[in-house]
C-alpha cells in the first residue's frame, strides 16, 4: 500500500519496546528503521481506517433493508402493543 503521508509531514520522537533479536534483524537489512516501521504503521492505520468503513457501510445498509421492510410489513411488537 502507497503512504498518504509524505516526507514533508512533521516527525517526532517516540519511544517503541521491541523485541531486541528482532530489531537487531531488521537493522542488518535496513539502515532505515524508522521509515520501515512507520511504513507498516501507515499502512496498518490505512487498513483500519478501509475495515472500519466496510464496517460502517454494513450495518448502514443492514439498517436500510430493516427500515425497509418494517415499511413493508410493520413492526412485530404491533400486534401485541397495548397502546
Amino acid at each position: 500500500m502507497k503512504s498518504v503521508l509524505t516526507n514533508q509531514t512533521r516527525k517526532r520522537a517516540v519511544n517503541l519496546t521491541l523485541n531486541e533479536e528482532l530489531v537487531s534483524q531488521a537493522k542488518e537489512m535496513t539502515n532505515n528503521l524508522s521509515g520501515i516501521v512507520e511504513q507498516l504503521l501507515a499502512d496498518y492505520v490505512q487498513k483500519q481506517n478501509k475495515t472500519r468503513q466496510e464496517k460502517l457501510q454494513t450495518a448502514n445498509e443492514v439498517s436500510q433493508a430493516w427500515n425497509h421492510f418494517n415499511e413493508q410489513c410493520g413492526s412485530f411488537a404491533d400486534e401485541h402493543s397495548t397502546l
